[in-house]
């Protein structure tokens, strides 16, 4: 049995496996869904991802998610948080991927949102943020759904980032 996290309406949120590396490499492996990305990812790539989120979640509960949908029973996304290195401060981000096939249709958001009250509500943070390219439209706009603004920029390699926070109310 996998270990079920979140549940939202229309998703469930669970740690990874090695059985979902081909719907993970269906969309992380995709140029057009990863294109905000130096590159998308090989298959060696995916597999070691799968593998460092269960070290995750192992070591802090936390990490990127398989993001299952509900009805179909397929994966269309990960999701999850992250601590990050941001200009030397550790930071607990909200980050976010899905198969283009379900894009536009509310599903990234509506895992952000679980995320962020899920990271407010285990971790003694005082803001999360997410890791986002300023090209990146359709990121952006899932942050500041989820009540993000941009707190600054940064550079992450060798790519300017904009570093979206919500702070804890």
């Amino acid at each position: 049995m996998k270990k079920v996290i979140l549940e939202t309406d229309r998703l469930i949120l669970r740690v990874m496996s090695a059985d979902d590396f081909d719907a993970l490499f269906e969309f992380l492996g995709d140029a057009e869904t990863m294109k905000y990305y130096p590159r998308p990812f090989d298959a060696a790539t995916v597999r070691a991802g799968i593998e460092r989120n269960l070290r995750r979640f192992e070591t802090y509960g936390g990490g990127l998610w398989a993001v299952v949908h509900r009805e179909s029973g397929r994966v269309i996304g990960d999701c999850g948080l992250i601590y990050q290195n941001v200009d030397e401060v550790w930071e607990l981000e909200i980050g976010y991927r899905f198969n283009r096939k379900f894009h536009g249709q509310g599903f990234a958001t509506e895992a952000a949102r679980a995320c962020r009250d899920f990271g407010f509500g285990h971790y003694s943070v005082s803001r999360l943020i997410s890791l986002i390219r300023p090209e990146n439209l359709p990121s952006r706009r899932v942050a500041e759904r989820n009540g993000m603004r941009i707190m600054k920029e940064t550079v992450r390699a060798d790519l300017l980032h904009y570093v979206y926070a919500i702070e804890r109310s």
